[in-house]
Protein backbone atom coordinates (compact mmCIF):
# COMPACT_ATOMS: atom_id res chain seq x y z
CA UNK A 1 0.00 0.00 0.00
CA UNK A 2 1.12 3.27 -1.00
CA UNK A 3 2.44 5.65 1.74
CA UNK A 4 0.78 9.22 1.91
CA UNK A 5 1.75 12.30 3.34
CA UNK A 6 -0.67 13.43 6.38
CA UNK A 7 1.61 16.55 7.44
CA UNK A 8 2.01 20.38 6.33
CA UNK A 9 3.81 20.86 2.84
CA UNK A 10 7.43 22.51 3.30
CA UNK A 11 6.18 25.76 2.13
CA UNK A 12 3.31 25.61 4.83
CA UNK A 13 5.66 23.95 7.78
CA UNK A 14 8.26 27.29 7.15
CA UNK A 15 5.44 29.35 7.29
CA UNK A 16 4.28 27.78 10.34
CA UNK A 17 7.32 27.87 11.70
CA UNK A 18 8.16 31.62 10.84
CA UNK A 19 4.44 32.59 12.97
CA UNK A 20 6.32 30.59 15.87
CA UNK A 21 8.54 33.23 15.99
CA UNK A 22 6.90 35.90 15.69
CA UNK A 23 4.56 34.82 18.37
CA UNK A 24 7.21 33.58 21.07
CA UNK A 25 9.03 37.15 20.46
CA UNK A 26 5.68 38.55 21.05
CA UNK A 27 5.32 36.96 24.42
CA UNK A 28 8.74 37.77 24.83
CA UNK A 29 8.62 41.65 25.00
CA UNK A 30 5.08 41.35 26.84
CA UNK A 31 6.73 39.19 29.72
CA UNK A 32 9.53 41.07 30.04
CA UNK A 33 7.31 44.55 30.89
CA UNK A 34 5.04 42.32 32.87
CA UNK A 35 7.75 41.18 34.81
CA UNK A 36 9.19 44.69 35.32
CA UNK A 37 6.26 45.81 35.81
CA UNK A 38 4.78 43.08 38.33
CA UNK A 39 7.47 42.73 40.62
CA UNK A 40 8.10 47.05 40.97
CA UNK A 41 4.62 47.20 42.06
CA UNK A 42 4.72 43.86 44.49
CA UNK A 43 7.98 45.17 45.72
CA UNK A 44 6.29 48.73 47.02
CA UNK A 45 2.82 47.22 48.08
CA UNK A 46 4.82 43.96 49.90
CA UNK A 47 2.54 41.73 47.93
CA UNK A 48 3.66 37.99 47.15
CA UNK A 49 1.21 37.25 44.68
CA UNK A 50 2.31 40.37 42.51
CA UNK A 51 6.09 39.47 42.67
CA UNK A 52 5.20 35.61 42.28
CA UNK A 53 3.45 36.63 39.17
CA UNK A 54 6.60 38.58 38.09
CA UNK A 55 8.76 36.03 38.74
CA UNK A 56 5.95 33.70 36.53
CA UNK A 57 6.56 36.03 33.84
CA UNK A 58 10.61 35.55 34.10
CA UNK A 59 9.81 31.89 34.07
CA UNK A 60 8.03 32.25 30.86
CA UNK A 61 10.36 34.06 29.23
CA UNK A 62 13.07 31.49 29.69
CA UNK A 63 10.38 28.86 28.34
CA UNK A 64 9.41 31.31 25.19
CA UNK A 65 13.00 31.76 24.33
CA UNK A 66 13.49 27.65 24.64
CA UNK A 67 10.89 27.80 21.82
CA UNK A 68 12.83 30.68 20.13
CA UNK A 69 15.91 28.59 20.13
CA UNK A 70 14.28 25.80 18.40
CA UNK A 71 12.96 27.71 16.18
CA UNK A 72 15.84 29.91 15.33
CA UNK A 73 16.68 26.83 12.54
CA UNK A 74 15.52 26.91 9.47
CA UNK A 75 15.95 23.15 8.78
CA UNK A 76 13.16 21.55 10.30
CA UNK A 77 15.69 18.46 11.03
CA UNK A 78 17.48 20.74 13.25
CA UNK A 79 14.23 22.08 14.73
CA UNK A 80 13.15 18.37 15.39
CA UNK A 81 16.77 17.25 17.12
CA UNK A 82 15.94 20.51 19.65
CA UNK A 83 12.83 19.29 20.50
CA UNK A 84 13.57 17.40 23.14
CA UNK A 85 16.14 19.66 25.30
CA UNK A 86 13.57 22.37 24.52
CA UNK A 87 10.60 20.23 25.95
CA UNK A 88 13.07 19.87 29.19
CA UNK A 89 13.64 23.75 29.61
CA UNK A 90 9.67 23.89 29.61
CA UNK A 91 8.90 20.88 32.16
CA UNK A 92 11.34 22.24 34.59
CA UNK A 93 10.22 26.22 34.24
CA UNK A 94 6.77 24.80 34.93
CA UNK A 95 7.99 22.48 38.09
CA UNK A 96 10.05 25.76 39.36
CA UNK A 97 6.48 27.71 38.65
CA UNK A 98 4.97 24.97 40.80
CA UNK A 99 6.97 25.30 43.66
CA UNK A 100 7.46 28.52 44.34
CA UNK A 101 2.92 29.31 43.96
CA UNK A 102 3.48 26.70 46.38
CA UNK A 103 5.77 27.87 49.03
CA UNK A 104 4.25 30.99 48.32
CA UNK A 105 0.92 30.31 48.61
CA UNK A 106 1.68 28.74 52.14
CA UNK A 107 3.86 31.48 53.54
CA UNK A 108 0.47 34.06 52.57
CA UNK A 109 -1.66 31.67 54.38
CA UNK A 110 0.42 31.83 57.32
CA UNK A 111 -0.35 35.39 57.61
CA UNK A 112 3.35 36.14 56.68
CA UNK A 113 2.54 39.80 55.65
CA UNK A 114 -0.32 42.05 54.30
CA UNK A 115 -0.26 43.38 50.70
CA UNK A 116 -1.15 46.54 50.57
CA UNK A 117 -3.71 47.79 47.57
CA UNK A 118 -1.72 48.17 44.06
CA UNK A 119 -3.52 49.48 41.07
CA UNK A 120 -0.91 49.28 38.66
CA UNK A 121 -0.81 45.53 40.13
CA UNK A 122 -4.60 45.74 38.97
CA UNK A 123 -3.95 46.90 35.58
CA UNK A 124 -1.25 44.58 34.47
CA UNK A 125 -3.22 41.51 35.52
CA UNK A 126 -6.27 42.89 33.55
CA UNK A 127 -4.00 43.31 30.56
CA UNK A 128 -2.67 39.88 30.82
CA UNK A 129 -5.89 38.30 31.33
CA UNK A 130 -7.03 39.81 27.70
CA UNK A 131 -3.86 39.29 25.81
CA UNK A 132 -2.40 36.12 26.68
CA UNK A 133 -5.25 34.07 25.29
CA UNK A 134 -4.93 35.20 22.41
CA UNK A 135 -1.64 34.85 21.73
CA UNK A 136 -1.70 30.99 23.66
CA UNK A 137 -4.31 30.07 21.27
CA UNK A 138 -2.43 31.33 18.43
CA UNK A 139 0.84 29.31 19.26
CA UNK A 140 -1.44 26.80 20.08
CA UNK A 141 -2.61 26.22 16.51
CA UNK A 142 0.29 26.55 14.55
CA UNK A 143 2.44 24.04 17.29
CA UNK A 144 -0.05 21.35 16.61
CA UNK A 145 -0.44 21.81 12.96
CA UNK A 146 3.53 21.61 12.02
CA UNK A 147 3.49 18.69 15.15
CA UNK A 148 5.53 20.78 18.05
CA UNK A 149 5.21 19.37 20.91
CA UNK A 150 7.51 21.90 22.80
CA UNK A 151 5.70 24.85 20.96
CA UNK A 152 2.36 23.56 22.30
CA UNK A 153 3.90 23.01 25.75
CA UNK A 154 4.87 26.91 25.53
CA UNK A 155 1.41 27.81 24.48
CA UNK A 156 0.18 26.10 27.51
CA UNK A 157 2.54 27.78 29.91
CA UNK A 158 0.92 31.14 27.98
CA UNK A 159 -2.42 29.97 29.34
CA UNK A 160 -1.18 29.45 32.27
CA UNK A 161 -0.15 33.15 32.67
CA UNK A 162 -3.79 33.43 31.74
CA UNK A 163 -5.26 31.78 35.01
CA UNK A 164 -2.68 33.15 37.09
CA UNK A 165 -3.40 36.30 35.52
CA UNK A 166 -7.27 36.23 36.71
CA UNK A 167 -6.19 34.61 40.30
CA UNK A 168 -3.91 37.10 40.79
CA UNK A 169 -6.68 39.79 39.43
CA UNK A 170 -9.64 38.36 41.76
CA UNK A 171 -6.68 38.29 44.81
CA UNK A 172 -5.91 41.92 44.23
CA UNK A 173 -9.62 43.17 43.69
CA UNK A 174 -10.77 40.93 47.13
CA UNK A 175 -7.53 42.46 48.82
CA UNK A 176 -8.48 45.84 47.76
CA UNK A 177 -12.10 46.31 48.37
CA UNK A 178 -13.06 43.22 51.04
CA UNK A 179 -9.45 42.19 52.98
CA UNK A 180 -9.96 38.84 51.90
CA UNK A 181 -6.41 37.86 52.03
CA UNK A 182 -6.86 34.10 52.09
CA UNK A 183 -8.29 34.02 48.27
CA UNK A 184 -5.61 34.68 46.80
CA UNK A 185 -3.41 32.30 47.91
CA UNK A 186 -5.79 29.05 48.05
CA UNK A 187 -6.70 29.95 44.36
CA UNK A 188 -2.93 29.65 43.41
CA UNK A 189 -2.42 26.06 45.21
CA UNK A 190 -4.78 25.11 42.42
CA UNK A 191 -2.40 26.73 40.08
CA UNK A 192 0.53 25.48 41.47
CA UNK A 193 -0.81 21.68 40.65
CA UNK A 194 -2.06 22.45 36.77
CA UNK A 195 1.89 23.54 36.62
CA UNK A 196 2.79 20.16 38.22
CA UNK A 197 0.46 18.46 35.23
CA UNK A 198 1.72 20.24 32.50
CA UNK A 199 5.34 20.42 33.50
CA UNK A 200 5.09 16.45 33.44
CA UNK A 201 3.29 15.87 29.50
CA UNK A 202 6.21 18.60 28.77
CA UNK A 203 8.52 16.08 30.11
CA UNK A 204 7.16 13.20 28.58
CA UNK A 205 6.68 15.08 25.34
CA UNK A 206 3.00 15.52 25.07
CA UNK A 207 1.20 18.31 24.11
CA UNK A 208 0.27 18.13 20.02
CA UNK A 209 -1.45 15.89 17.85
CA UNK A 210 0.40 16.34 14.22
CA UNK A 211 0.10 14.13 11.21
CA UNK A 212 2.95 12.26 10.32
CA UNK A 213 3.88 9.90 6.85
CA UNK A 214 2.41 7.18 7.11
CA UNK A 215 0.27 3.86 5.48
CA UNK A 216 -3.38 4.24 6.04
CA UNK A 217 -4.56 1.76 8.96
CA UNK A 218 -7.24 -0.79 7.75
CA UNK A 219 -10.75 0.29 8.80
CA UNK A 220 -11.62 -0.23 12.08
CA UNK A 221 -8.21 -0.01 13.36
CA UNK A 222 -8.26 3.51 14.54
CA UNK A 223 -9.94 2.57 17.37
CA UNK A 224 -7.95 -0.26 18.66
CA UNK A 225 -4.90 2.28 17.93
CA UNK A 226 -5.64 5.02 20.16
CA UNK A 227 -3.52 5.44 23.19
CA UNK A 228 -5.10 5.83 26.49
CA UNK A 229 -4.90 10.14 26.06
CA UNK A 230 -7.05 9.77 23.16
CA UNK A 231 -4.64 9.91 20.19
CA UNK A 232 -5.50 8.82 17.14
CA UNK A 233 -2.61 6.73 14.58
CA UNK A 234 -0.80 9.37 12.20
CA UNK A 235 -0.43 11.74 15.79
CA UNK A 236 2.84 12.20 16.97
CA UNK A 237 2.06 12.68 20.63
CA UNK A 238 -0.85 13.50 22.54
CA UNK A 239 -2.80 16.68 22.66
Amino acid sequence: MTAISLGPSPARRDALAKRIRLLVAATITYNVIEAVVAITAGTIASSTALIGFGLDSVIEVSSAAAVAWQFSARDHAVREAREKTTLRIIAVSFFALAAYVTFDAVRALTGTGEAETSIPGIIIAALSLAIMPFLSAAQRRAGREIGSASAVADSKQTLLCTYLSAVLLVGLILNATLGWSWADPIAALVIAAIALKEGRDAWQGKGCCAPTSRTPAPVGAAEAEADACGCKPGCTCCS
